[in-house]
This record gives C-alpha cells, sequence and structure tokens, in this order.
C-alpha cells in the first residue's frame, strides 16, 4: 500500500482533533473524580455514573431494537413499493410526480436509513434514563417502611420505591409503542397505493386500503397497548390513595366503592380485548378490533366517570361524614406518620398565675439565656463593630449553647468569612483573588442577653487574632471552607497567604491541611486551566508541586455534589469544638409518595431530617451521620452508597452536644400539627379546632411568627433543654391556646412536645401582647418619639417564655439612627398577666413587673417634680414692700393719648443677684437637655445631663 503523507496528515489532525474534543469534555470528568477521591468518597461518585450511564445504555438499546425490528418489518412493502414505481400500469395519487426519497432508496440504504433512525431515537430515549438512575436504585435497594397501606396492606415502601419506577418504564413503553405505531403507519399508508390490488386505473377511479401484512404489524402494537393498560389499570388502583377527590387527601368512599370496582372491570375487560385482538390476528378479521376498541372506550367512560360521579352526588354526598369517616381516619393517620408527628406527646400546661419573684430566682439559666439579641439587626451590629476590615463579612448569625466556664450558656455566633469582592479595585488581581486571600478568620459570639451600657453586645469571643475572657478554647481559626466560599484559591504556593491585620500590619501564612487536590502534575495543572478557563493556573510561576487548589468550597455547593438526592437546610450554623471550626448542615429526606398523606406542596408529602452533616472549615472534610433509624428513604440511601453515611453514635460528643432540631422541618410540622392535632374525624370534618401560627409586630410590620430557640426547663422535666418552640392560637382568634416544643439535647433530641393551655381561660397570644404594647400610655409615646427623631425603633421577635406554670412574655427593642447600621439592644419589654413593663434592661422589667419598684418613668417624673419643688423652696423671692405695691399700682391711661407717649409711673422690684440667675437658667438648660435625651432613647447623655442637673442644684443650696 502506497504511502500517502497527505492521508497521514489529515487522519494525524483528526486524533489531535479528537484528543482536544475529549479534554475538554472530560475535563470537569476528571478534576470531579479527583475531587471526590480527596475526600475519599469516590464510590459515591462513580455509582452514580455507573447508574446513569448504564441505565441509559440499557433503554438506548432497547428503544434502538424495538424501532428498527418494527422499522425493518415494513422493509418489504417499501421496497416492493420502490419496483413498482415506475410501471405505467399501475395508477397511484403520485402518478406524473417525482419522489426524491423513492429515486434515491436502494435497499442497502434503505437499511442504512433504519439504522439511523432507530439509533437517533434510541439516542434521544436513553436522554431519559439520566434522570431515572436514583429511583432506580431506590428500587433495587429499598428497605421496608414497616408500615402497611390501610386499603391494600402494601408496605408503604412499595409506594415509595417500586410503584415510581413502574409508572415511568409504563409510560415508556405507551410512549414507544404509540410512536412506533405512527412511523409505521405511515410507512404503511405511504405505500398502501403501490400495493393495493384496487389500485388497478378503473373506471370508479382509486381506493387506498393497506396490506394484510400491515393489519397484521399493526394489531400486534396495538396488543402490546392493551397490556400496557392491563399494568396502567393495575397502578391506578395504587394511585387511589393519591386521589383528592374526597374530603381529606387520599382514598375516598367514592374511590373505594366506585372507582376501585370499575378498574378491576376495566383490567379484566381488556384481558378479553387483548384475547380478541390477537384473535382476530390469527383468523383476519380485523373488523373485530373496531368493536373492541368502541367497547373498550364505552366502558372506560362509564366506570371511569360516570357511576363514580353518580355513587358521589346519590350516597356520598348526602350523608358525607357518615360515609367519610373511616377514610377521613386514614388521612388522619398517614399524615402524622408521614410528617413524623404521630408521637408527639401532648399534655396540659397546668397554668396559674401565682410566678412569683422568687420563682424568677430559682431559674437563672432561663432569665440569664432569654434571647434578647434578634439576629436580624445583630448582624448589622456584628458587621459595624467586628468586621475591622473591608474584605470580612458576616453572612448570617446563629443561636448555639456552649457551657462556657462551667456555666450553660446560649449564644450567638457568626464567622469573619472573605468577601474578596470587596477588596479594593486596584487589589483585584489573580493573584490576590487566588493565590493570596484565600480564607477568612476567626469567630464573633455574644451572650443572647448580655449588652454594654450602650446597648452594644457583650462579646464573649472577639477581635482579630480572636481574644476572649472565658475558657472557649482557640486553635486552629482559618476558614477555607464556608458559606461565603465561592471561588477557587491555590494553597502553598511561593505567595504566601494574607491570615490577617493587626496593627496596621499584615499577618502571612501557608496552608498546612491536606484540603484541596494537589497540582502535583503538569496535566493536573492544564485540567484545571480548562475546566476554569483560565490559562494562569497552568502557567503561573507560584504554583509548585506542592500547591493543592481547593475548589467547590461553599458548604451548600459541597454537599449538593456529593448527595444530589437529598435536600438540604437553607442555615448551616458553625460550631466551636476541640479548637476547630465545624460547619453543621442539616439535610432531609422527602417524598410525595406516602399515600393518604397531605400534602404540604406539590412535590411533598411526607419529610424527615435524616442526616446531619460536618464539615471542617480548614479541611474540607465531610461526614454524613444519620439521625434517623427507621427512616426507610435514607436507609435505602445508605444501602446505595454503603460508605457515605454513619451512624450517629460516631459523631464526636463535642459535635453532639451541638445538634438542634432545625426551625425549617419544624415550621412544615407545626403548619400540618395545626390541622392534624385533631384525631377525632367527626371534629377534623367539621374543622372545629383549627389552629394558626400567630402574628406579631416586627420591625414596623406585621409578620408571622419564626419558631425560635430558648432555654427553658419543660413542665415536669428536671433540667433547663435548648429547645425550639411555636405557639398557637385559634384560627381567626388572637388568644394562645397551645404551644408546641422540640428537644434538641441528648438523648431527648427529636422529642416533640404539646402543651395546651386549659379551655375556658384567657391566656394572650403574642399580637394580643402587641397590641397591649401599643396601647400603653408611656411605652407608645416613646416609641413614637423615638421613631421621629432621626431614629428607627426595632421591635425585636416576641418571645413566649414559659416559666414553671406560667408564661412571661419578652420582647426587646433596638434603635438605629437613620443614617447608620449600628442596631443597639435600648429597652427590654416584659408581660406577664395584667401587667407590663419597659425599662432598660430584663431584670429591671421583671422588678417593675413583681412590683419590686416603680416603673423608671414614674421614679424619673417623680424625681423631677421633687427637683422642680425643691428648686422653687430654695428660690426666695423678696416680699412686696407697701409702698412699692402702691407705686406698682397701674397708672391712668387716657384713651385719646397717645400710647408711645406714656411714662412708666411705677419702680421696679429688687433684682437677683446675677451668679444666681445664670445658675437658675444653667439649671433649666440641663433639664430640657436632659429631656430631649430621654426622648432621643439616648440613655447616656441622659444620666449625664440629670448628674449635672444635680451638681448645679447643689451649687444653688451653697450660695443660700
Amino acid at each position: 500500500m502506497k504511502f500517502k503523507p497527505k492521508s497521514a496528515l489529515v487522519l494525524l489532525l483528526g486524533i489531535l482533533l479528537a484528543f482536544v474534543i475529549f479534554i475538554l469534555a472530560g475535563s470537569r470528568f476528571i478534576t470531579d473524580i479527583l475531587w471526590f477521591s480527596e475526600l475519599e468518597l469516590l464510590d459515591v461518585f462513580l455509582t452514580r455514573i455507573f447508574a446513569e450511564a448504564g441505565l441509559r445504555l440499557a433503554i438506548g438499546i432497547t428503544a434502538f431494537l424495538f424501532f428498527y425490528i418494527n422499522l425493518r418489518y415494513t422493509r418489504e412493502e417499501l421496497l416492493l413499493s420502490i419496483n413498482i414505481y415506475d410501471d405505467d400500469q399501475i395508477s397511484t395519487i403520485f402518478e406524473g410526480r417525482q419522489i426524491p426519497i423513492i429515486d434515491w432508496l436502494t435497499s442497502k440504504r434503505l437499511t442504512y436509513l433504519y439504522v439511523g433512525i432507530s439509533a437517533f431515537l434510541g439516542f434521544v430515549f436513553s436522554g431519559i434514563g439520566s434522570g431515572v438512575w436514583e429511583p432506580v436504585l431506590k428500587f433495587l435497594n429499598q428497605e421496608p417502611a414497616g408500615v402497611a397501606d390501610p386499603i391494600f396492606g402494601n408496605d408503604v415502601s412499595f409506594y415509595l420505591f417500586s410503584l415510581p419506577v413502574l409508572e415511568y418504564f409504563r409510560e415508556l413503553l405507551v410512549i414507544v409503542v404509540v410512536l412506533a405505531a405512527i412511523i409505521t403507519g405511515f410507512i404503511y399508508l405511504f405505500t398502501s397505493e403501490f400495493l393495493s390490488g384496487t389500485g388497478v386505473k378503473t373506471a370508479s377511479g382509486l381506493s387506498l386500503k393497506i396490506s394484510e401484512r400491515a393489519k397484521r404489524h399493526l394489531a400486534v402494537l396495538l396488543a402490546i397497548y392493551l397490556a400496557s393498560k392491563i399494568l396502567d389499570y393495575r397502578l391506578s388502583m395504587y394511585r387511589l390513595l393519591f386521589s383528592e377527590r374526597g374530603v381529606a387527601f387520599g382514598a375516598s368512599f367514592t374511590d373505594i366503592h366506585a372507582t376501585l370496582p370499575g378498574l378491576r372491570i376495566l383490567s379484566v375487560l381488556v384481558v378479553i380485548l387483548t384475547g380478541l385482538v390477537l384473535f382476530s390476528l390469527y383468523r383476519k378479521q380485523y373488523k373485530l378490533i373496531l368493536g373492541v376498541i368502541g367497547i373498550w372506550a364505552a366502558a372506560s367512560i362509564f366506570f371511569g366517570f360516570v357511576y363514580p360521579g353518580f355513587v358521589q352526588r346519590y350516597r356520598v354526598e348526602p350523608n358525607e361524614l357518615v360515609r367519610e369517616r373511616p377514610y377521613i381516619s386514614n388521612n388522619i393517620e398517614m399524615t402524622l406518620e408521614a410528617y413524623d408527628l404521630a408521637e408527639v406527646e401532648e399534655q396540659r400546661f397546668e397554668l396559674d398565675y401565682e410566678l412569683s419573684r422568687e420563682d424568677i430566682d430559682n431559674n437563672p439559666e432561663i432569665i440569664d439565656n432569654l434571647r434578647l439579641w434578634d439576629d436580624r439587626p445583630l448582624a448589622a451590629t456584628f458587621s459595624q463593630l467586628q468586621e475591622l476590615r473591608q474584605y470580612y463579612s458576616f453572612r448570617d448569625v446563629d443561636v448555639d449553647r456552649y457551657t462556657i466556664d462551667g456555666e450553660y450558656r446560649q449564644v450567638m455566633l457568626s464567622l469573619r468569612e472573605l468577601d474578596k469582592d470587596n477588596l479594593p479595585s486596584h487589589a483585584q488581581t489573580w493573584v490576590n483573588r487566588h493565590l493570596q486571600y484565600t480564607h477568612g478568620y476567626g469567630a464573633v459570639m455574644t451572650g443572647v442577653s448580655e449588652a454594654t451600657e450602650e446597648g452594644l453586645p457583650r462579646f464573649l469571643l472577639q477581635d482579630i487574632p480572636p481574644r476572649t475572657d472565658t475558657d472557649i478554647e482557640l486553635g486552629e481559626q482559618s476558614i477555607y471552607y464556608g458559606e461565603n466560599t465561592n471561588e477557587y484559591v491555590i494553597t502553598n504556593n511561593e505567595e504566601e497567604e494574607f491570615h490577617y491585620p493587626v496593627n496596621g500590619e499584615n499577618v502571612y501564612t501557608r496552608y498546612d491541611g491536606q484540603g484541596g487536590v494537589q497540582l502535583s502534575s503538569f496535566l493536573r495543572r492544564a485540567l484545571f486551566s480548562l475546566r476554569y478557563s483560565d490559562i494562569q493556573i497552568m502557567l503561573a510561576d507560584q504554583i509548585r508541586e506542592e500547591s493543592r487548589i481547593m475548589f467547590d468550597r461553599n458548604i451548600q455547593d459541597r454537599v449538593r455534589k456529593i448527595a444530589p438526592f437529598l435536600v438540604f437546610d437553607d442555615d448551616p450554623y458553625p460550631v466551636l469544638a476541640e479548637g476547630r471550626i465545624h460547619w453543621i448542615q442539616d439535610a432531609y429526606t422527602i417524598s410525595d409518595r406516602y399515600p393518604y398523606s397531605e400534602p404540604y406542596n406539590q412535590n411533598m408529602n411526607y419529610i424527615r431530617n435524616s442526616v446531619k452533616i460536618v464539615m471542617d472549615a480548614y479541611e474540607g472534610d465531610l461526614d454524613f451521620y444519620i439521625t434517623e433509624e427507621d427512616d426507610p428513604i435514607v436507609n435505602t440511601y445508605a444501602n446505595i452508597f454503603p460508605d457515605l453515611f454513619k451512624p450517629l453514635d460516631e459523631m464526636p460528643d463535642s459535635l453532639r452536644s451541638h445538634i438542634r432540631y432545625p426551625q425549617n422541618i419544624f415550621s412544615i410540622q407545626a403548619d400540618i400539627y395545626s390541622l392534624y392535632h385533631m384525631t377525632d374525624p367527626n371534629i377534623f370534618y367539621n374543622r372545629e379546632d383549627v389552629w394558626e401560627v400567630p402574628r406579631e409586630n416586627y420591625a414596623g410590620r406585621e409578620i408571622k411568627v419564626e419558631p425560635y430557640y430558648i432555654s427553658t426547663r419543660l413542665p415536669g422535666e428536671d433540667d433547663v433543654e435548648f429547645t425550639l418552640m411555636l405557639p398557637f392560637t385559634p384560627a381567626r382568634r388572637n388568644n394562645m391556646v397551645a404551644w408546641l416544643g422540640a428537644r434538641s439535647d441528648g438523648e431527648n433530641y427529636g422529642e416533640l412536645k404539646l402543651y395546651s393551655f386549659p379551655r375556658g381561660e384567657l391566656v394572650y397570644g403574642p399580637s394580643q401582647i402587641e397590641s397591649r404594647i401599643d396601647q400603653h400610655g408611656y411605652i407608645s409615646q416613646m416609641l413614637s418619639l423615638w421613631d421621629q427623631v432621626g431614629s428607627e425603633v426595632i421591635r425585636g421577635n416576641l418571645l413566649v417564655i414559659p416559666i414553671e406554670n406560667s408564661i412571661v412574655y419578652i420582647e426587646p427593642v433596638f434603635l438605629q439612627a437613620e443614617r447608620g447600621a449600628l442596631p443597639e439592644l435600648r429597652q427590654v419589654i416584659v408581660a406577664f398577666g395584667d401587667r407590663i413593663a419597659m425599662e432598660d434592661n430584663v431584670e429591671r422589667a421583671l422588678e417593675v413587673v413583681f412590683g419590686e419598684r416603680d416603673p423608671t418613668h414614674d421614679i424619673e417624673d417623680s424625681e423631677e417634680l421633687e427637683e422642680i419643688e425643691e428648686l422653687e423652696e430654695d428660690i426666695e423671692i423678696p416680699e412686696a414692700d407697701p409702698e412699692v405695691e402702691e407705686d406698682m399700682e397701674a397708672p391712668e391711661i387716657d384713651p385719646e393719648e397717645p400710647v408711645d407717649e406714656l411714662e412708666p409711673e411705677f419702680e421696679e422690684v429688687d433684682e437677683l443677684p446675677e451668679e444666681t440667675e445664670e445658675i437658675i437658667a444653667m439649671i433649666s438648660q440641663a433639664y430640657h437637655e436632659a429631656q430631649q435625651a430621654l426622648q432621643e432613647g439616648n440613655w447616656s447623655d441622659y444620666g449625664r445631663h440629670m448628674d449635672e442637673l444635680e451638681e448645679l442644684l447643689r451649687e444653688f443650696e451653697d450660695q443660700d
């Protein structure tokens, strides 16, 4: 064979082009393999890849073979049509016209065409497999739920795992069969004119008829379709458990007594009809098929619509409660089970109003941990006081609890993450963004109820480098992985990394962890350059073999990449443990296939907080811990990914003490329980006791009360616990009827308790307390004044705090300058029973409420009155001399005499000493300045002016 340089060059260029395309397409795939390998989770990634690829291949090959076999069956007639195309003795509808496709087709080309069409359709259908790998793997690895549905007795796992897959493949079969029938039917219609025996020219004209071969083919496809309907009717019976027909979600009386029997009859009918189709195919009596289709259509209409409608109208509606009662019970029972509410422990909150000051003093863990600081204004305060540099930011503030100096403390915590977008424009270089500014630094912590005299948080942990006066263990404070880490960085490079600023200078460091992928070769650098379209990664001189590239560092992106089948809470929170910073991310398993369970939205009627994920902020390692051992979904995932999940017992105690019940799932459960606490079908049907989540005033607008964490001693318990709670009010009423609590500590984690108040007793709800605040003369006046003198009043969350057998209401008041963003905790409102008070701290407010002291404004008004009275007594006005009185009598005035010509005809009284007048003027000025400071809520200035007033009064007394 003669060597051809030109052909070799073309071949070489083709190979090079294919290699480049492979590298471009495969750079992300290969770097992801390196990423998963670094986390020791490569098996998780490959399981998904192989499952998806295997399903796509299987579906694609099956679809290809099905379409090719059907097309191949039409080949004979199409070739015959081509052969007679030019026969002048046969008349066709195409007579006198050229058909390019027939002119082009040959036997070989037709085979290639059929293969191409089948391959294309197989590829299209294989794309469906990319989204079905997860339900198929769950179907193959399913774990039983241990709960049976009340109608068919199937384990709930059948509906969670098997039913979706069976429905998917039945729908896929129908689509393939119908599409094949359309394609082959068109071909037979096209060829019928050529092959019909009546196609010979006659006086009567032309007639179109398909061949016996075509009829047999289409009849077989019809039989396959009918067979699929048998499966469809069976699955439709199970789908009745998700019916929305009745008064409650799930199968109703009509579904069970009309639709279900109809589906069974239709199933039998379709079996018979399928047999008739096959019989007509054997006997070549194809007109029978039309009769079969007609009977089936009529039966479907009658049993699918007419009969169920008749039963609903004439049997159910006249006596709906009696008919639907057992199905309402099914809905209640399964809904409570699906939302993990079946084990809610309900008990009566034996309310009394005998709470005393002694009771308050006996519960210091509760009072000292009242969450006065609201996370929203506190985030702004943290930003102003502790970001310290423009390139740092606090994403949010989270609530947690720690044992600090041997004392249980509820705290607010936030991390100082790096925000490179806030670097000066001249510093926005590639080296700065990816090599030097690589991580945030340090945490800020404050007690939930502590504030300075200026209304600012009293920090337990603050500044750079972090400092504390407590026994909080400080270790590695660098934050390479977090909520705001959205860019890749390269550590261990020739450039030292910026660590933190101190005393006007910068401290630098080098990363010594194992996070990220090592750039140990030029090929790896090239792959990451392709992934990020950044040539600097490949060419930068600062990068060396020991360098490590960290990417996908945002915790939410990171966990979604590993476990896209889980649903993640939107609020991961940091934890300081053993001298390191960790993140805890809550994850949920959800489904919309739990029988009889009321949907919360279109995508969910089952939820569990089954997974807690812990991520190291320095290394980026992740651990997935199972918290719901009875959740069939997470157990099924554990079967699929055995290397991913760990039991909760393996979580270190230093971290486990910080897990908390998530607010997101608690809000969902509270919404469901507001209706489904009514377990009696009669009460449920009539909606006699529907609850609502109350509303409150926050920052000048009315909002729905959000669940909040408190430290409280639950009734009947000995220890103070970190509890998530939410109050309930009756529908369209404002009084409180109950509150729901979720426990977070120790072995009690996850337990839900409902405390209901005695019926017939008024317990103020949050909106009623808000109304009382608005109607309180002094409080409303002061809030209005502060909101009009250059400050913005922010009324924080109204907290409902159970103490002993009583309820105390706490609401913090923040002031923020209109031109600033530094909210200050200035006042605390406390309400108990019919008493309400606003003071500058909780202790004083409690003292007022429990009658141990008068309200500050009363004390101030009394003191000011006494000072004025003392001032009046100290200022001696000379008694009038009788002669002077005579001289001071008004002169007689002639009405006609011009006014300007009048002269005074009395003598002036003796004037006060000049020094005395000056002191009186200063006293008056100090008093008015104190009043102005009081109106502005500026308590420090108010105190200073009052001290000044006191000194002036003493000076005035000394002059006597």
